[in-house]
């Protein structure tokens, strides 16, 4: 049997409105396309969340406060039917240069050796162009998202020569668009 691919999602403006630094529930809202775009896609590959989440350390919110919010979107994802293996967060500002912060491969190496994953037929979704040097980086597929900040980023992808797989204003678009090139 062959390797498993992953996709690899960030969160904030790719799954749930990015309400600068979302950590409230009552804040929580899912993007449109998410629930029915990872039904498509758990059939075919493993899905985890990699998240930037420099809030913690900006003194925003609490270690606690971001795993009681992001427990509640992996329990709305459940109850469809819907299985994120794992969320890797990192807490830390740009001024820490640690290891895991995006675009840095850190949690994809953690997933591709603990899952035994096939990184380069896997797919990193986000709205950043740090999420898609993510996926350049550790040598896959990416889409990226111009909902969230991903409007306001656009013109940076092209201005740093950062060049996606996809770009898609609908999670269900890129997820069927995934599947179609799968």
């Amino acid at each position: 049997m062959g390797k498993i691919k992953a996709i690899i999602l960030d969160r904030d403006g790719t799954l749930i409105e990015d309400k600068d630094y979302a950590y409230k529930i009552e804040d929580f809202e899912l993007l449109p396309g998410v629930i029915e775009g990872l039904k498509i896609l758990q059939k075919n590959f493993l899905l985890f969340i990699v998240t930037n989440q420099s809030g913690i350390g900006r003194g925003y919110y609490t270690d606690r406060e971001f795993h009681k919010f992001n427990d509640y979107l992996i329990g709305i994802l459940k109850e469809n039917q819907i299985r994120i293996e794992r969320t890797f967060y990192c807490p830390h500002v740009k001024e820490d240069n640690c290891e895991c912060k995006k675009p840095k491969i850190k949690f994809i190496r953690e997933i591709v050796d603990g899952w035994n994953v096939d990184i380069n037929n896997s797919w990193v979704i986000g709205d950043h162009p740090s999420d898609i040097l993510f996926g350049i980086n550790a040598r896959c597929n990416t889409v990226y998202m111009s909902t969230g900040h991903g409007e306001r980023h656009l013109n940076e992808l092209e201005v740093e020569g950062i060049t996606p797989t996809y770009i898609s204003n609908n999670f269900l678009k890129a997820a069927l668009e995934i599947v179609r090139v799968k």
